[in-house]
């Protein structure tokens, strides 16, 4: 199974295409300036496979794991900040 790579101050955002919590949330995120890579989990076998190690065996978009290499599901935009520490 794939081990997340995360720039040291940027988030990895797993979703997919369709997925409209991914869509907000990107929405969210880029209006606030918290830069992130985001990986498709359909186009990725190794990241859906990280994906459903994390979250009780499904496949549960937004996950995002931080810079320190934990992760959440489907966070709030609140919840993103207070993790990296950001007002």
């Amino acid at each position: 199974m794939a081990t997340p790579t995360t720039a040291p101050d940027q988030v990895t955002m797993y979703s997919t295409p369709w997925c409209g919590y991914c869509r907000r949330l990107k929405t969210q995120m880029d209006r606030e300036g918290i830069a992130y890579v985001e990986i498709d989990i359909e186009a990725d076998p190794d990241s859906a496979d990280y994906v459903m190690s994390v979250n009780g065996g499904n496949q549960t978009v937004p996950t995002l794991v931080f810079p320190d290499g934990s992760a959440m599901t489907n966070p709030t935009l609140s919840q993103v900040k207070d993790r990296l520490g950001v007002s």
